[in-house]
């Protein structure tokens, strides 16, 4: 509006006639005490109060990432060793003939349970036996001819001392008495021989275990001409397990002072073995490691090491190769914590934890053995420390966060 160009001289009477109405009604309504006053100034306070909070500025609220955490837990955790194994028996015996001759008979049933002792083959055994009867009768006449001898020198030694012999016929009578017997020993040798070839003809079981087919038929010639084995022997009650470890692993078991093919009554464990079947199920049975050689092949860096385990119902079979699983270590109270939670980069390994002020905190750790979705933390961690397991690729170090538990299989998260 222009000031300048209003026209007052009508504009007066009318705020005069204004004014004049203004103040009747002041008249009529003002309060006229100081009560009255306070009245009013309470509501205009309130009113103003009223503008004032509804007309404020609305502030945003803040959201916070939310991230899943875990507390940080310790456990006994067994580290393992895989490799390929070989079964064999803990006794493998061939059985040979030996002496020749033609097979008589075979008097067991091939693949069965034979015990030591038991007689598996006959050889014919004619020829050995004739060369026992002619040793024990040239025995017989060695031993004759000894006592002819004996007699004659009892009865040159009182005539030469009569000087009714001379000098030489005590030397003879001597000298036949000694070889008469030095016969005697000769022929009982001769005869133990004939008798030893004349048992082997009887081939026996030399242990207990299942036996193998045979390898020769019924009319074959068998023994140092023809062929020599007739059949194997296994006994797999108990088999053994070889396998190749990397000088590696070696060295990582003597810094945990495990001594492998040693017991040790210090520890609450000892390294045993698991072994993979054929369908990939796992054997029920386990065995120790019973040895280690002392020595690495330079050709291919590994030593070997045998384990026994027991094979009451012979599932396993001597032979066979297998997946075997050997505990190497077993780290006591260790800190774990999930895999997903772990990041990896050019700097280093490290973790996010929540601290109680709801801040996360970048942590660097050293971490340790991987196992079943776990990792051993060895630095860095303590057990009940929260850490974030899930949505950390968000989050900075010093960032306020909500933390709430994993999604559980109903898919729902609760705030922790």
């Amino acid at each position: 509006m222009n000031w300048a160009t209003v026209n007052w001289a009508t504009v007066k009477p009318k705020m005069k006639k204004w004014m004049r109405k203004g103040g009747s009604w002041c008249k009529r309504s003002c309060p006229r005490t100081w009560r009255g006053w306070i009245l009013v100034g309470l509501v205009v306070v309130v009113i103003v109060a009223a503008l004032v909070w509804l007309l404020r500025p609305q502030e945003e609220a803040v959201v916070y990432p939310v991230v899943a955490v875990e507390p940080v837990t310790t456990q006994d955790v067994e580290i393992y060793g895989e490799y390929v194994g070989r079964i064999r028996a803990q006794q493998f015996v061939e059985v040979r003939a030996r002496v020749e001759g033609y097979l008589e008979r075979m008097l067991f049933r091939e693949g069965s349970y034979v015990q030591k002792g038991q007689t598996l083959f006959i050889i014919d055994p004619k020829v050995y036996r004739a060369r026992v009867d002619k040793a024990k009768a040239q025995l017989s006449k060695d031993r004759a001819l000894a006592q002819k001898a004996e007699r004659d020198l009892k009865r040159i030694r009182p005539l030469y001392e009569q000087n009714a012999a001379s000098q030489l016929d005590l030397d003879n009578a001597t000298a036949a008495y000694e070889s008469a017997t030095a016969n005697v020993v000769m022929s009982e040798a001769d005869l133990t021989q004939a008798a030893t070839a004349l048992s082997y003809t009887t081939v026996q079981s030399p242990i207990t275990g299942y036996i193998s087919a045979s390898n020769a038929d019924i009319g074959t010639l068998v023994g140092p001409g023809g062929k020599s084995l007739l059949a194997t022997i296994v006994k797999s009650d108990t088999v053994r397990v070889d396998f190749s470890m990397t000088g590696l692993d070696y060295l990582r078991s003597k810094e945990r002072n495990v001594n492998l093919g040693q017991k040790d009554s210090t520890r609450r464990w000892n390294p045993y073995i698991t072994v993979t079947l054929p369908d990939n199920s796992r054997y029920p049975l386990r065995g120790l490691v019973d040895f280690a050689d002392p020595q690495v092949d330079p050709e291919t860096g590994t030593f070997s090491v045998r384990a026994e385990m027991p094979n009451p119902d012979h599932i396993l079979l001597p032979g066979q190769f297998t997946k075997v699983k050997l505990l190497l270590d077993v780290r006591e109270n260790a800190v774990v914590v999930p895999t997903k939670s772990i990041i990896i980069e050019k700097g280093g390994v490290y973790i996010f934890v929540v601290r109680p002020d709801s801040v996360v905190e970048r942590r660097f750790i050293e971490i340790g053995p991987e196992l079943d979705n776990k990792v051993v933390v060895e630095r860095g961690l303590t057990a009940g420390e929260r850490i974030v397991v899930e949505g950390y690729h968000k989050l900075t170090h010093g960032m306020r966060v909500e933390a709430v538990e994993p999604r559980r299989d109903n898919g729902v998260a609760t705030n922790s």
